[in-house]
């Protein structure tokens, strides 16, 4: 079996240089949510040095919360906003000899794009005019919008637990979050069975981000996973 193993990096967080040697594709952040230009430029540079894969990571232009609180917007602001911040990526990306290849909405816009058509639509047409591919929760809103235009690649968590419905546990609730590595792959063993997920996403910014997807991706190995890129 092969699986992909991807991370939110070029968030200013400082852990990219560590967790680029660990995954196989990077969500890199398009400087709404976190990041700025210089280090965004930093961490394509890396992922071109260690044959990472590069996806645009777009969020809601709201840094004091980290792009995780909703806004209201309209679809043609989110298909404009999504346009603009995956373009300029792209452009950052070319001049550091790396392709981006995919787009993963970050933070609230994720969820909300998982959940919400309008949302979705404008997303998925983004990712048309600028020939990119989607990750997202598999059953979504999302993956439905994006049949028949682009190619849906279905995403799971290793390090957020899932309501029974498939959705992920709200931050906000004490235990959203998983830390132990033994529970996280076998977390990621039945989003593989249940719901055929071909990325796993570890969060660059939680605590220990670096030990815990060492853990892992050491844990994956041993059960004769092999970690690749989706495309």
């Amino acid at each position: 079996m092969t699986l992909d193993l991807n991370a939110d990096l070029g968030e200013g967080v400082g852990t990219d240089a560590a967790l680029m040697k660990l995954i196989t594709s990077a969500n890199v952040s398009c400087g709404a949510h976190a990041g700025d230009p210089a280090g965004i430029y930093t961490t394509l540079e890396l992922a071109a040095e260690r044959g990472v894969m590069v996806g645009a990571h777009p969020g809601y232009p709201d840094r004091a919360n980290f792009g995780r609180m909703p806004m209201k917007w309209t679809e043609q602001e989110v298909w404009a906003h999504v346009m603009m911040q995956a373009g300029g990526l792209a452009a950052l990306a070319e001049a550091a000899d790396v392709e981006v290849l995919y787009l993963k909405p970050h933070g609230a816009l994720y969820h909300e794009a998982c959940k919400d058509s309008v949302v979705a639509r404008a997303i998925v047409a983004a990712c048309v005019a600028l020939d990119f591919a989607i990750v997202g929760l598999p059953g979504s809103k999302l993956e439905e919008e994006a049949a028949d235009f682009i190619d849906f690649i279905p995403e799971g968590f290793a390090d957020r637990r899932y309501r029974p419905d498939g959705t992920l546990v709200p931050r906000t609730e004490s235990n959203a979050l998983i830390h132990d590595p033994i529970e996280a792959v076998a977390q990621i063993e039945r989003l593989v069975k249940d719901f055929e997920v071909q990325t796993i996403c570890v969060h660059g910014d939680s605590p220990g981000a670096v030990t815990f997807t060492t853990a892992v991706r050491e844990l994956l190995v041993k059960k004769g996973i092999e970690l690749k890129p989706f495309a």
